[in-house]
């Protein structure tokens, strides 16, 4: 596991706030059919991001927005090199993912990979009517041509960079940090 040291903050907890509720009004000035709308969080951080959005557009417009939560884990392309017995958490779609409207949602946006193992396990459950990505924070670097259609922050980093998104549900904090990976 490489030693990190941080570099700054980000993000605060009330820049987080904030920019969901920019993102909110985005996602509500581009969504033709509120009806077929439903957003579907990644497993561990995209999570809260998914259920805050929802709750935000219920304050806004009065309506439930279904949220799901994806499990990808044995959707990965480096399984291999993360653990030889992964950790499969449960997949809860309580709704049918066809022909609706899914926005996609995950703290960080880097290489694209857990994007792609995303949409396989996303297909698994049926064939939506469009998917779009949503992310708190877009750090570049991609290896595959996937880019998220709603973006909280842009912020550029080095290969020693990593982004850290702490949110109360998971972390029992609230921030966005930029790290760098140290040698020991």
């Amino acid at each position: 596991m490489p030693v990190t040291r941080e570099k700054g903050q980000l993000m605060s907890a009330s820049e987080i706030d904030r920019t969901l509720v920019r993102l909110a009004h985005e996602v509500l000035e581009k969504t033709a059919d509120l009806d077929q709308l439903a957003f579907v969080g990644i497993r561990r951080r995209g999570v809260p991001l998914a259920q805050r959005l929802a709750a935000k557009i219920k304050s806004l417009e009065k309506r439930e927005v279904p949220v799901g939560i994806l499990d990808i884990n044995l959707y990965r392309d480096d399984l291999s090199t993360v653990s030889s017995t992964p950790v499969v958490n449960a997949t809860e779609i309580p709704f049918s993912v066809v022909g609706r409207d899914i926005i996609l949602m995950d703290d960080v946006l880097y290489t694209g990979r857990t994007i792609r193992a995303a949409l396989d396990a996303l297909f698994d459950h049926g064939r939506p009517a469009r998917v779009q990505l949503l992310v708190l924070i877009d750090r570049g670097h991609r290896e595959l041509p996937i880019e998220a259609r709603y973006v909280g922050r842009t912020v550029q980093t080095s290969d020693v960079e990593i982004i850290e998104v702490k949110f109360q549900e998971i972390d029992g904090l609230e921030k966005v940090l930029l790290v760098e990976k140290v040698e020991d």
